[in-house]
């Protein structure tokens, strides 16, 4: 694996994933009982954006350094905001935090004492700085192990409530069909957690097999969201995210978000967002 996500760390992809992850967790907190994170994909934790790799491409500057400011944006999307750029933290006069939180930062800002969290990372050296940094934090276990695999072992959890983000960085060719295989096996054993199964939009083909399996499949209550932020150009323009079990509210709190991001975000022509409900109950 060669992947290494400080060259797109806080891009639009990352905020557009980091806002929804955000409101995912928000909703675990509000009953008492525990609940288990699982990221498959975890990364470094949390990216500095004044380094090289993110120099380099500036692609914060396209995602999180649009964010500085919220002009323009009402009281209730402010509010649905919040819980992701309070995990952002503040932004220095370069109109960028000097950190940006990957997944398993954000999870662990927003868990609880009693709450807990595995995040595995392949990567040796991505592994190593995600040990290192939630080395003393009791609630947070890191795994050097292969996310489907740590998937497959680490479901259910004994809490029975809990998010698994599933979050590849899409290097291999089959990258679709893996992830859904093993969410499909991880679901078989715990269907009544919430899944978060990102993805890049560039083969739309692809794409549309991979959501159209979920009804094939069974799996009940599937939701799909996307963002654009152009119709056209060079790299990423537009990525989603598919919620197995969302809560109750996360579709009406994912339209205004995106609402507000696709016009905040957009880079040209056939910027916007879709909200597609893929199964029902």
């Amino acid at each position: 694996m060669n992947y290494r996500h400080g060259f797109h760390a806080g891009n639009f992809a990352d905020v557009f994933k980091h806002a929804l992850l955000a409101r995912l967790l928000v909703y675990l907190t509000r009953k008492d009982a525990p609940f288990r994170v699982i990221d498959t994909h975890a990364g470094e934790g949390v990216y500095d954006l004044a380094a090289d790799e993110a120099e380099r491409t500036l692609e914060w500057e396209g995602g999180i350094g649009r964010l500085a400011d919220l002009h323009g944006a009402d009281d209730e999307t402010r509010a649905l905001l919040a819980p992701y750029l309070d995990c952002v933290g503040a932004f220095g006069e370069e109109g960028r935090p000097a950190l940006y939180p990957g997944s398993p930062m954000i999870a662990a800002r927003l868990m609880r004492a009693q709450d807990r969290a595995i995040f595995c990372e392949l990567r040796p050296d991505a592994y190593e700085t995600l040990r290192y940094r939630f080395g003393r934090d009791a609630r947070v276990k890191t795994i050097h192990i292969d996310g489907y695999t740590g998937l497959g072992a680490y479901v259910p959890p004994k809490e029975r409530r809990g998010l698994v983000l599933i979050d590849p960085p899409f290097e291999r060719t089959d990258e679709f069909a893996a992830m859904f295989e093993a969410f499909l096996a991880a679901h078989a054993k715990w269907p009544g957690g919430v899944y978060a199964l990102w993805h890049p939009s560039k083969d739309a083909r692809a794409e549309r097999a991979f959501l159209d399996g979920f009804g094939k499949a069974g799996v009940k209550r599937t939701l799909r969201l996307s963002l654009a932020v152009a119709s056209g150009g060079e790299g990423l323009r537009r990525t989603g995210l598919v919620v197995v079990n969302p809560p109750f509210v996360f579709e009406q709190e994912a339209t205004k978000i995106l609402s507000f991001l696709s016009a905040r975000l957009a880079q040209g022509a056939g910027a916007g967002f879709e909200i597609e409900r893929l199964t029902g109950e």
